[in-house]
């Protein structure tokens, strides 16, 4: 049996690094990616929100079960 996806444990292990975040799927699918300066604070933000969320994207962050992440140089 597969463990839930725990956001805010996930999130609490990130480095305050820039680097690229993977959001994926159940069955390992890309769902999002994105770059941040700032890995800790970018992904954190999808999971800190208010009700403000759009639903498009509250519809995505109810499908994501990992989140792969790459720690780079620089944002760019």
């Amino acid at each position: 049996m597969s463990k839930a996806f725990d956001p805010k444990a996930f999130v609490a292990g990130l480095p305050g690094f820039p680097g690229v975040y993977r959001m994926l799927g159940p069955d390992g699918e890309p769902l999002y990616v994105g770059k941040a300066r700032d890995l800790k604070k970018r992904v954190g933000s999808y999971f800190n929100r208010s009700a403000a969320i759009s639903p498009r994207l509250r519809m995505m962050l109810t499908q994501v079960h990992a989140i792969d992440v790459t720690v780079t140089h620089s944002d760019a």
